[in-house]
C-alpha cells in the first residue's frame, strides 16, 4: 500500500490532527524566526530586515550584565524549590487521596484543592495578600506570638518559600489528575494478591502504586526541566515592586522590562533564546538518563 493510499483512507483521522498542526505552525515554529533578533540591533522603526547584524554582541552584553546574572539566579532558585517541593506534592495528594477508604471524602477534598487552578494569577495574589499581608490573619498570629508585626508579602527573606507555596496551593489539586489516572490504570489484582501476602498499606504504596507511576512522574519531570528557566512571569511581576528586583526578577520579567519597557529588543531577546537553548539541553539530557535507568523517556 503506497503512502498516498494509506493517507487517503486514513483522511478523517488526518484531518482532526490540522487545528493541532496549523496552531504549533503559527504560534510556535512561524515565531521561531524572531530569534535572529538575538544578532541584530534591532529597531522596530526600521524593521527587521534593514535592522544590522551585530553578532554575538548582544550575548556578551548579556552575560556582563548584574542585573540579568540576578534575575537568572533567582530564577534557577526557585526553579529548584518547585521541582524539589511543588513537584512532588501533587504525587503526595494523589497517594493519600487514593488511600482514602471514603469516596464522599475523597471526591470532596479534589473538589477543594482542584478550585485554585481556575484562578488567574492577580486573584491568587489578591488572596495571599489578603492573608499573609501587613494587616492578614498570619500577621495578627505572627505579632501575637511575639515576632512584631511581619508583612510575609513584602519580605525578600522569605519570598522564596512564599512563591513556592502559591504556586503549591494553586497548582497541587490540579496536578493530581494525572497521577490519579496512572494509579487507575494498576491492576487491583496486585494489592489484593500484596494484601493476602500480608503487605500493609505503606509496603502496597511503596512497592506496587509507586512502580506504577514511575513511567508517568519521569515523563513529567523531563517536561518540568525543560521550562526549568520559567518560573511564572505574571506571578513574578505582580509581587515584584513589593518585594523589589533583588528578591523578584526573573528571566522572563528581565525580558520585559528591558525589551518592551526598555527597548532593547536584541538583548531581551537573547535572554530569551538563551533560556530556550538551556530548556532543550535539559529534556535531551534527562531523556537519555531516564533511558539508561531503564525508565522510558520522551522521545
Amino acid at each position: 500500500m503506497t503512502t498516498a493510499t494509506r493517507v487517503l483512507r486514513e483522511r478523517w483521522m488526518y484531518l482532526f490532527i490540522v487545528p493541532g498542526v496549523l496552531y504549533f505552525t503559527v504560534f510556535q515554529y512561524v515565531p521561531m524566526i524572531g530569534n535572529l533578533v538575538a544578532f541584530k540591533d534591532y529597531s522596530p522603526f526600521i524593521g527587521f530586515a534593514a535592522s544590522p547584524w551585530v553578532g554575538l554582541r548582544n550575548f556578551t552584553e548579556l552575560f556582563g550584565d548584574a542585573e540579568f546574572t540576578n534575575a537568572l539566579q533567582n530564577t534557577l532558585l526557585i526553579s529548584l524549590l518547585q521541582v524539589v517541593v511543588a513537584f512532588p506534592a501533587p504525587i503526595l495528594l494523589a497517594l493519600l487521596l487514593n488511600s482514602l477508604l471514603s469516596e464522599r471524602v475523597k471526591r470532596f477534598v479534589q473538589s477543594v484543592v482542584y478550585l485554585p487552578h481556575f484562578f488567574g494569577w492577580v486573584i491568587v495574589i489578591s488572596i495571599w495578600q489578603a492573608v499573609a499581608g501587613g494587616v492578614g490573619p498570619v500577621a495578627d498570629l505572627l505579632h501575637a506570638l511575639g515576632f512584631g508585626q511581619q508583612n510575609l508579602m513584602a519580605n525578600p527573606d522569605t519570598f522564596l518559600g512564599l512563591v513556592t507555596a502559591q504556586v503549591v496551593w494553586k497548582e497541587i489539586g490540579w496536578g493530581t489528575i494525572i497521577f490519579f489516572a496512572a494509579i487507575s490504570a494498576i491492576p487491583l489484582e496486585r494489592y489484593e494478591a500484596a494484601a493476602v501476602d500480608g503487605a500493609g498499606g505503606w509496603r502496597r504504596t511503596w512497592h506496587i502504586t509507586l512502580p506504577g507511576i514511575s513511567g508517568v512522574i519521569v515523563l513529567l519531570l523531563i517536561l518540568r526541566l525543560g521550562t526549568v528557566l520559567s518560573v511564572g512571569f505574571e506571578q513574578l511581576l505582580l509581587q515584584q515592586q513589593a518585594v523589589g528586583a533583588g528578591a523578584a526578577e526573573v528571566v522572563d520579567t528581565f525580558g520585559y522590562y528591558r525589551g518592551v519597557v526598555g527597548g532593547e529588543w536584541g538583548l531581551a531577546t537573547a535572554a530569551g533564546l538563551f533560556k530556550g537553548v538551556i530548556g532543550t539541553v535539559l529534556v535531551i539530557a534527562a531523556n537519555r538518563i531516564a533511558k539508561r535507568t531503564g525508565n522510558g523517556g520522551l522521545f
